[in-house]
């Protein structure tokens, strides 16, 4: 069954819809750029009610950083109570390694030659913990760092998931698209953010988001 990410969590109720619908991660962005932007100290109040309602089925805690540095980033994962990062900047392979297994790369590429170059390069540190991601595949937009709506192209992520042990796909995911780009790119796992939200950037449609869960767990 395909692992889904439910991105820009903001509020504790999204969080509830997308944990009850199904949902296998949730990623809350601490990028301040980011309409989806989620302070620490807001986060874990989150996180912390969400683990008290739900206990165990609380799904995976994913926090969405952009070129930070490592002792900041490890701050607010304990701060918040975090399972892994979400690394979406211009981040190095020697980023990953130095944070030991919990880190995992988003790339955007802007060709397939370019691609499988970002791959091969970050794949100099492999992850073995398959709670998470081998890589996971965004839209390239200039200046953004993802959410941005846009798909990338299934000859590019094909050719992602081939060398890939775990590839997350995002980009351009809706509920109505989910289904035919699961079945032809065969990813592990999907991400969606802007796919699932309502009339503003950060909060969820609750239907949106059970459509699409429910789509993406047919495969």
């Amino acid at each position: 069954m395909t692992i889904v990410k439910i991105c820009g969590i903001t509020t504790l109720e999204d969080a509830l819809v997308a944990a009850e619908a199904g949902a296998d991660m949730l990623g809350l962005n601490f990028f301040k750029k980011s309409a989806r932007y989620i302070e620490p100290a807001a986060a874990r109040e989150l996180t912390t009610a969400l683990r008290t309602q739900l206990g165990a089925a609380t799904p995976l805690l994913v926090g969405v950083f952009v070129n930070d540095i490592v002792s900041r980033i490890s701050v607010t994962m304990e701060q918040v109570g975090l399972n892994f990062a979400q690394l979406s900047g211009d981040e190095s392979f020697e980023m990953l390694r130095e944070m030991r297994g919990i880190a995992f790369k988003a790339i955007r590429p802007r060709s397939k030659a370019e691609a499988l170059d970002d791959v091969s390069y970050y794949g100099q540190f492999p992850l073995t913990n398959t709670r998470i991601p081998s890589i996971l595949l965004d839209a390239y937009k200039a200046g953004e760092f993802g959410g941005t709506g846009q798909s990338i192209a299934d000859e590019i992520a094909v050719a992602v998931n081939a060398i890939s042990t775990r590839l997350m796909l995002a980009g351009g995911l809706t509920p109505e698209n989910v289904g035919e780009r699961v079945k032809a790119v065969q990813p592990w796992g999907v991400d969606v953010a802007s796919g699932v939200e309502g009339d503003q950037p950060g909060r969820k449609d609750p239907a949106k988001v059970r459509a699409f869960i429910g789509e993406a767990h047919k495969f």
